[in-house]
C-alpha cells in the first residue's frame, strides 16, 4: 500500500522534534503540514500548494526554512577544516562570498551539498541540507588536532523567493541587495533585528535568504516581511518539489541519501566541483580519484513520464530496461506548466539519452519513459 493523497495523514508535535523561529507565525498564518529536516519541523504547505506555486513562479512567497541549520567553523584552523571538509577548492573565496560546496565521506559518496558562507577568515557556516554535518566535521576537527569550534549557531533562515523577491528585498533594505551576486551575502539589521542577508534560495525563481541571528525574533521578522510583501501579493508557502523538479535542482535526501540511494558527486553533475588536481586534501579525495579512473556509470538525467498524473510515492522508483534495473527515479510530479509528469534520477551510462524502452512499475501498471534535459523550464 503506497501513499493515498485523500488520506489526511497526521504528525504528532513532540518535543523530540525542534520548533524553528517561526513555528508560531506560521501556525497564526494556517500551516497545514510540516515534515521533518535536520531534527526540526518545516512546513509542507498551507493548504493550497497550487496558489503556493503561482505565489512563487509570478510573485513572491515566503518560507520556514530555519531547518537548514547552520554549522559554524570558527577559529584559527577553520578554513583549514572547510577546505577539508569539501571536494571543491576554496581558496579564493573571500569575506561575503558564499559557495555551493559537495561534502563526501571517505569513500567518496555524497553526504551533504550545503552552501559555505565565509563570514571572516577565522569563521565560516556551512548552509547544510537533511543530514548531521556538526558532529561529523566535529569529528573530523578532533581527529586531526584542529584548533576549530564546530557548533550551531544562531541562525534561522526566512526565505523571500520569487520574480518579485528582489524588489521585496530592496524596499526591506535598500537597493544594495539587487548588487548582490548569487550566493554573496552581506550582515545587516531590518528593525533591529540582526541576521545575514544572502542572494540565494531553494528555487530558481530568483530571492534571498534571511539568516536571523537570534531566535526570539522570528515571529517579529515574520511579520515585518509579511506586512512589506503586501505590496507584492506576498503568501506564506514551502518549498516547492514541482519547481524544484522543473528547475533541475538537487536535493539531498530528495535525490540522494548515504542510506538509501547513495551516489557519488560525478554521478549528480557535480564533478566539476571535484578539484582532484588543486594539490589539497580533502575526504574522500583518493576515493574519487578511484572512481574517475574507473569511469564513471551512471548520470543525473530529466525523464517524461508517460499516462496520467499520479502521486509520487516518496521513496525511489527503479528504472527498467529489457527487464533489468538501470537506475531509479528520485523524485517526480505532475507539472501545469508542461502538462506532463515528469521526474529527476539515475540512469545508467550504457544507455543514451533517446533510449526506447524504459520503464517504471506503479501499482496501475507499466509506464513508459523518456530522457529529457535538465532543467525542464529554464
Amino acid at each position: 500500500m503506497s501513499y493515498n493523497p485523500a488520506i489526511a495523514y497526521e504528525m504528532c508535535i513532540g518535543s523530540n522534534i525542534r520548533k524553528s523561529a517561526y513555528f508560531d507565525a506560521t501556525i497564526a498564518d494556517g500551516v497545514r503540514s510540516f515534515s521533518v529536516y535536520n531534527h526540526m519541523y518545516m512546513p509542507g504547505d498551507f493548504g493550497d500548494p497550487a496558489t503556493e506555486y503561482r505565489h512563487l513562479t509570478e510573485g513572491v512567497a515566503m518560507w520556514d526554512v530555519a531547518g537548514e541549520r547552520q554549522v559554524e567553523l570558527n577559529g584559527p584552523d577553520a578554513a583549514t577544516l572547510a577546505q577539508l571538509l569539501t571536494t571543491r577548492d576554496i581558496a579564493g573565496t573571500v569575506v561575503g562570498q558564499g559557495r555551493y560546496v559537495p561534502l563526501c565521506n571517505y569513500n567518496g559518496i555524497l553526504i551533504n551539498d550545503p552552501v559555505l558562507l565565509k563570514l571572516a577568515e577565522d569563521r565560516f557556516w556551512l548552509s547544510i541540507a537533511d543530514s548531521d554535518i556538526t558532529l561529523w566535521a566535529g569529528a573530523i576537527a578532533g581527529e586531526r588536532g584542529l584548533d576549530v569550534r564546530v557548533f550551531e549557531p544562531d541562525a534561522s533562515p526566512l526565505a523571500i523567493q520569487g520574480p518579485k523577491a528582489t524588489d521585496l528585498a530592496a524596499d526591506l533594505f535598500g537597493d544594495w541587495v539587487r548588487t548582490l551576486k548569487y550566493f554573496w551575502f552581506k550582515e545587516t539589521t531590518l528593525g533591529g533585528i540582526p541576521m545575514v542577508l544572502a542572494r540565494s534560495g531553494c528555487s530558481k525563481q530568483g530571492g534571498s535568504e534571511l539568516y536571523l541571528q537570534d531566535a526570539s525574533r522570528g515571529s517579529e521578522l515574520w511579520a515585518l516581511v509579511k506586512a512589506a510583501g503586501q505590496a507584492y501579493d506576498i503568501s506564506p508557502g514551502a518549498p516547492s518539489e514541482v519547481e524544484r523538479i522543473e528547475s533541475g535542482l538537487l536535493s539531498y535526501g530528495g535525490d540522494c541519501r548515504l542510506q538509501t540511494h547513495p551516489v557519488n558527486p560525478f554521478e549528480v553533475g557535480l564533478g566539476h566541483l571535484v578539484n582532484l588536481d588543486s594539490g589539497g586534501d580533502f575526504i574522500g579525495r583518493q576515493a574519487l580519484l578511484a572512481l574517475k579512473e574507473k569511469g564513471i556509470e551512471r548520470r543525473r538525467v530529466g525523464l517524461f513520464i508517460a499516462g496520467q498524473p499520479f502521486a509520487f510515492p516518496g521513496h525511489q522508483i527503479d528504472i527498467f530496461h529489457d527487464g533489468a534495473a538501470v537506475g531509479f527515479i528520485s523524485a517526480a510530479a505532475y507539472s501545469h506548466r508542461l502538462e506532463r509528469n515528469i521526474s529527476v534520477g539515475v540512469l545508467s551510462n550504457r544507455l543514451s539519452d533517446d533510449a526506447q524502452g524504459l520503464t517504471i512499475k506503479l501499482e496501475d501498471g507499466e509506464r513508459q519513459l523518456q530522457v529529457a534535459a535538465l532543467p525542464f523550464i529554464k
